[in-house]
């Protein structure tokens, strides 16, 4: 009698680890010597191309936008401990030297429970990888939802979220990518807006404030715009 097949234990997706880091520099970095700062963003470059393979960096800058942060990197990853082993690096740079954290959100990669009914070409709520895309523009914020959303039923939440989806397929030209804070950070998602037209993401936020899920918001600050560019420009922004 023949044994019973057995089959091959399935194995579980992997999900990534998502990181936006923000960087602000000290003014005193702009008054060293141009040869000290030379060599201080190429320590910087060679600490991130170490990871090039295992850790996806995608950097822009905040510089002449916002007053706390000049740059930041997106950074994603299926080992949380390259991102911990990717800032040692950068911190013992000569340009990581003059740099300080004021922002740091930490998520993973969850499929939304709320699309089955929308599907669209693309849709980052059905994928387990983050696939950046190559807007000139990112807008990046945490966000909280009350503990009372959390409590009505499933399909009243279904309900609000299908409008929310409904609104957000009318601005084509903006990117959604949503991330899960729950448990790893203080936010509970972090949401990361592609665009080449800031005016559409403009109107898109407008919209989803006369939604009904919109009432459950608790936070969704602070708003970063950030602007693409390689590494090596990004880190020229910077004065140096």
């Amino acid at each position: 009698m023949a044994a019973p097949e057995q089959q091959a234990p399935q194995q579980t997706p992997k999900r990534q680890f998502v990181n936006f880091v923000f960087y602000k520099i000290d003014p005193a970095w702009r008054r060293l010597p141009e040869d000290e700062r030379t060599k201080g963003k190429q320590e910087f470059l060679r600490a991130v191309e170490d990871y090039t393979g295992k850790v996806l960096v995608i950097a822009y800058s905040a510089v002449g936008i916002r007053g706390d942060c000049d740059i930041m990197l997106w950074r994603i990853s299926y080992e949380l401990e390259l991102f911990q082993e990717m800032s040692t690096k950068i911190m013992a740079s000569g340009l990581g030297k003059y740099l300080s954290t004021p922002y740091s959100y930490l998520s993973m990669t969850k499929r939304s429970i709320y699309v089955d009914n929308h599907t669209h070409e693309g849709q980052e709520s059905k994928r387990l990888t983050v696939v950046p895309g190559k807007s000139k523009y990112i807008f990046v914020y945490p966000f909280l939802k009350t503990r009372e959303w959390f409590l009505l039923t499933k399909a009243a939440r279904q309900g609000m979220m299908d409008e929310h989806i409904e609104v957000g397929h009318r601005f084509p030209s903006v990117k959604l990518n949503t991330t899960y804070s729950f448990g790893l950070d203080d936010q509970e998602w972090v949401v990361a807006f592609e665009s080449d037209k800031p005016e559409d993401f403009l109107d898109l936020v407008m919209a989803l404030r006369e939604t009904e899920g919109s009432r459950y918001t608790l936070r969704d600050t602070p708003i970063f715009t950030c602007i693409r560019r390689s590494l090596k420009e990004t880190l020229d922004t910077l004065g140096g």
